[in-house]
């Protein structure tokens, strides 16, 4: 098979004032072939609508090459079309008159090109709806439209930025099987579709591969082939297996990332990126895996409670992170100091939860030094928020930030006043944490 699209050692960087650069992407190779639906998984955060745009040209890769069918591509790739999360349609234009924008700069005739918008607009189920309004259209009926826009342009690559994530799920099911079976049955002129997802099971049902993604910054820590014949069946065994080896290969690497920056050798310990999770949401997982009594499979414990991968990672994240519970083989079990804070009491798990603060997370220790070197205990969040931007940068900061009074005001560590934007000790803290 010839290569379609080629990603040559892709880098993108970003500087913010003051700052030293930060790397989203970094030295990422990809190449994809006609007939290939691939799938790009990873964390939230980790780059993916980013390389998603720098493949459309409507980003600039700080270094590295894209190249449509053997060409670098240095503007606009003239190969691709974009279906966008948010739908993305001009609510004063018509169901035609929005799909038909897809056209506005293709060497056709007005005739030509309203015959061909006629046409898609029927092959994805919109026909009689062609004189409608984006608000008269249900949320699935408006992603249509705006799959019909890219592919009136009848692109050779089909990018899709998160397509199904802003629908309710039966809807989303609905669009995935009509699109898939558009795209088995060619019945649209596409050669290959790239898909930017965060569901691992979604990747698994549609795409021919998946590529892995880790963050800060992002680089490409797997390519799987899925190889399962269509249509697919969730139950199987084959299926299983690999939703839970990408699990495991997610779960893994930013445990890795994590333990490279607190073992990190220097004078100062490297800042330890917290993923943001509330100190509650982190006590009822762990919890529920208490309550399990044995390993848990994480694909399967995330469809018994209704999470996907962005919502589940973060929190196993924040498990692992701070020795909760341990990953091996996509099953999540409790540590034994896990599980000695799943049995403990309010108070007890306090005291547990502030040692294992102080023993793996350098910012806690640092910010409460702070605040007892202060005569009057208090410091303003903004100075925490200019040290934790330069590890982080400033789009990142304030989450961090957020999550990291959370933690602390769960294990009464320090305290915060949200009026006045002040951290503090209590008055009774020194005594209680001598």
């Amino acid at each position: 098979m010839a290569a379609l699209l080629e990603l040559r050692h892709i880098t993108k960087r970003y500087d913010a004032p003051g700052e030293q650069q930060v790397s989203v992407l970094q030295d990422i190779d990809l190449t994809v072939e006609e007939g290939e639906f691939v799938a790009i998984l990873g964390p939230s955060g980790s780059g993916k609508s980013t390389l998603l745009r720098i493949i459309a040209g409507l980003v600039r890769a700080s270094s590295g090459e894209v190249r449509y069918r053997g060409q670098p591509i240095k503007d606009t790739n003239p190969g691709v079309s974009m279906v966008f999360q948010s739908f993305a349609l001009f609510p004063w234009l018509t169901v035609l008159e929005n799909v038909e924008l897809g056209l506005r700069y293709k060497p056709l005739s007005e005739e030509e090109k309203r015959q061909r918008a006629l046409d898609v607009i029927d092959m994805i189920g919109l026909d009689g709806f062609e004189g409608a309004y984006p608000r008269e259209l249900s949320g699935g009926m408006r992603q249509r439209v705006g799959l019909g826009r890219a592919l009136v342009m009848e692109p050779d690559i089909l990018l899709m930025d998160e397509p199904f994530s802003a629908l309710d799920v039966l809807t989303a099911e609905n669009l995935r099987r009509d699109l898939l079976e558009l795209w088995l049955e060619r019945k649209i002129p596409t050669k290959s579709i790239i898909m930017v997802t965060h569901g691992i099971e979604e990747a698994v049902y549609m795409a021919d591969r998946a590529v892995v993604l880790s963050r800060d910054p992002a680089t490409v820590i797997a390519d799987i082939h899925i190889g399962l014949p269509h249509w697919r069946e969730r139950k199987e065994e084959a299926f299983t297996r690999l939703v839970d080896r990408i699990y495991s290969i997610l779960t893994h690497s930013r445990e890795a990332h994590q333990k490279t920056l607190i073992t990190a050798s220097g004078a100062q310990r490297r800042y330890v990126v917290l993923p943001p999770v509330q100190a509650g949401a982190l006590t009822g997982f762990l919890e529920l895996l208490d309550d399990l009594e044995i390993k848990s499979d994480l694909y399967k414990l995330a469809d018994e409670i209704m999470f996907d991968l962005d919502e589940l990672l973060p929190i196993v994240e924040a498990a692992q992170l701070l020795g909760f519970a341990t990953v091996s083989q996509g099953d999540i079990s409790l540590t034994e100091v896990g599980k000695r804070f799943a049995a403990a009491n309010v108070l007890e798990r306090k005291e547990i939860f502030r040692a294992q603060l102080h023993e793996r997370l350098p910012i806690f220790e640092r910010i409460r030094w702070v605040l007892e070197s202060k005569r009057n205990r208090r410091m303003p969040r903004e100075f925490f928020l200019e040290v934790i931007r330069k590890n982080v940068g400033t789009e990142e900061a304030e989450s961090q930030l957020d999550t990291i009074i959370d933690w602390a005001r769960y294990s009464e560590l320090f305290a915060y006043d949200e009026s006045t934007k002040v951290l503090y000790l209590e008055d009774d803290d020194e005594a209680a944490h001598a």
